[in-house]
């Protein structure tokens, strides 16, 4: 096996199960959910391989069902952090040095396990703890998880190991993609299992160890691909489960001197905190810091005349509302022609009057529950505002009797300036700018300014050229833009994902871009023939 050199071929994307009724996959996975649903899971940390209990635990209760204890988690204290910081770099030691092929050989076994025997307890727990659709969840967490595992080692293999400088006939010229000299520090979302179990992967594939702190409103989902991803062999200590508060990790992940890089998706206030501490210690780290972050959105569909009425619906319905609108990448706002605005406007409001909402153990249902009281009382807020201030086409109701539930929402907003049309909400609420069709290019300027964000957006139209054109004109308004589709669902390896503005550093995960920031390169030249005289010819 040493003298192997390692090929792999490009893996195919993760097929979604349909879940169709009476299907097996439906009844394997409508069991796990039931069996799961009466379980109270106590989640500790985990450092160095070892179980950690540090008795200040946190209860978490599904979303949609303020009565279902789901699990209990302990909260990692200083002392556990500065553990997992030292168990890291003991971990370091021999992972900073495992050739390529071993580390890609575990996530692929941890590919197949996920698609194998734990793909139903995965999707279960995300739909349990996240309030998911089966749907959703197997999107979402199953299926772009196994895809970022199979696809990340093939294409760090192929676009990233193999890409080698020049050599001469006299000298050998090669580039050591070498780990960074530290930990990295993943800090992930609740809204998807995926990119909560790729943010410690990504980093570890190339060789770096990772402390990784979940979010509380994935707690669940989180600490069973923790369990996979041992079960697939992750030695000990390359990556460190450990639940916390921010405040927790000032001193001892951002004071350490052993920082040496940030994997994080989240908010932009917290993103930017993070990004100041930093800063403020940059001269205690041993290296400059990786900063790689994905934040908010306030994500656009931008119709011109010639728009396909039908796809236009599906698109914002879809785009808008599935998860609750919980997607960094949700269909926020829109700007429609008045020309398109009343036959658009009926039938979108006839086909959102036709969602069902309520548990997902109920696979009837399009929408379930928001994740938690805060997110609840936000966005509430926000369609108290849009009922004072603008005009509820359709839905503005909520209710927190039994779970955080809101319903999906129209809103039409004269002002195109209006508070729903510029802050991010994470929530089922889309906000529409009906604009004359005679000044489409003073809507373009609407679209690029009103937002701070920059992730993605979309343009509908049958005309390809004027498609082309809002495309150039919004160029930097999305990191990921979609021409007649919506600004949701990219895929690892086909639409590389991330923004920039406040939306994020644009690092693109599902695509090689995100995993060259995770290694150090060093460049070496062997000299077969070095001189040995001083002396050049042009000095005789």
């Amino acid at each position: 096996m040493l003298n192997t050199v390692f090929r792999r071929d490009e893996p195919a994307n993760e097929p979604v199960k349909a879940f169709a009724p009476g299907s097996p996959e439906r009844e394997s996975l409508a069991a796990r959910l039931a069996e799961m649903s009466n379980e109270t899971v106590e989640i500790p940390c985990i450092v160095g391989g070892e179980e950690v209990r540090t008795g200040d635990v946190v209860d978490v209760t599904a979303p949609h069902d303020h009565s279902k204890l789901i699990c209990r988690w302990h909260r990692a204290d200083a002392e556990t952090l500065h553990k997992a910081v030292q168990a890291s770099q003991e971990a370091w030691k021999d992972w900073s040095n495992q050739p390529p092929h071993v580390r890609m050989s575990v996530l692929e076994k941890a590919a197949n396990l996920l698609a194998g025997p734990w793909r139903d307890t995965v999707n279960a727990a995300t739909m349990l703890g996240q309030s998911k659709t089966c749907h959703q969840a197997e999107i979402d967490s199953a299926c772009e998880l196994i895809d970022f595992y199979r696809l990340n080692s093939w294409m760090a293999l192929t676009k990233i190991y193999t890409e080698q400088p020049t050599s001469t006939p006299d000298t050998w010229n090669y580039v050591d993609h070498r780990p960074l000299e530290g930990f990295v520090m993943a800090i992930t979302p609740f809204n998807f299992t995926s990119i909560a179990g790729n943010l410690p992967t990504a980093p570890a594939l190339m060789g770096n160890v990772v402390l990784w702190k979940p979010s509380k409103g994935s707690m669940l989902s989180n600490y069973y691909v923790m369990k996979l991803l041992e079960e697939a062999g992750f030695p000990p200590g390359v990556i460190n489960f450990v639940p916390n508060s921010p405040k927790a990790m000032a001193d001892s992940v951002f004071g350490s001197e052993h920082f040496s890089g940030l994997h994080f998706t989240g908010s932009t206030g917290v993103f930017q905190k993070i990004w100041l501490q930093t800063a403020e210690n940059l001269a205690k780290y041993r290296t400059y810091p990786r900063i790689v972050g994905e934040t908010g959105g306030k994500d656009f569909i931008f119709v011109h005349e010639s728009a396909d009425l039908d796809a236009l619906v599906v698109a914002a319905l879809r785009g808008a509302y599935e998860f609750q609108g919980q997607k960094c990448s949700a269909a926020s706002r829109m700007y429609v022609p008045d020309t398109l605005w009343p036959a658009f406007r009926d039938r979108l409001v006839a086909e959102i009057e036709k969602i069902k909402m309520g548990d997902p153990a109920d696979f009837s249902n399009f929408m379930c529950a928001v994740i938690d009281k805060w997110a609840y009382q936000d966005i509430t807020g926000y369609v108290d505002k849009a009922k004072a201030g603008a005009k509820i086409l359709t839905g503005g109701g909520y209710s927190d009797d039994q779970g955080w539930f809101v319903e999906p929402t129209l809103v039409e907003c004269e002002d195109p300036r209006f508070v729903t049309m510029e802050e991010e909400i994470f929530g089922p609420v889309l906000s529409v700018y009906v604009y004359k069709a005679d000044d489409m290019e003073g809507a373009l300027d609407l679209c690029d300014t009103t937002s701070p964000y920059a992730l993605t957006g979309a343009v509908f139209s049958q005309d390809r050229g004027m498609a082309e054109y809002i495309g150039k004109r919004l160029r930097q308004a999305a990191g990921n833009f979609y021409i007649n589709d919506k600004p949701t669902g990219a895929v690892v390896n086909q639409q590389p994902f991330g923004g920039a503005r406040a939306s994020g550093t644009d690092d693109k995960a599902g695509g090689p871009q995100n995993l060259v920031r995770w290694i150090a390169p060093r460049s070496v030249k062997e000299n077969f023939l070095p001189p040995k005289d001083w002396r050049y010819p042009f000095m005789d």
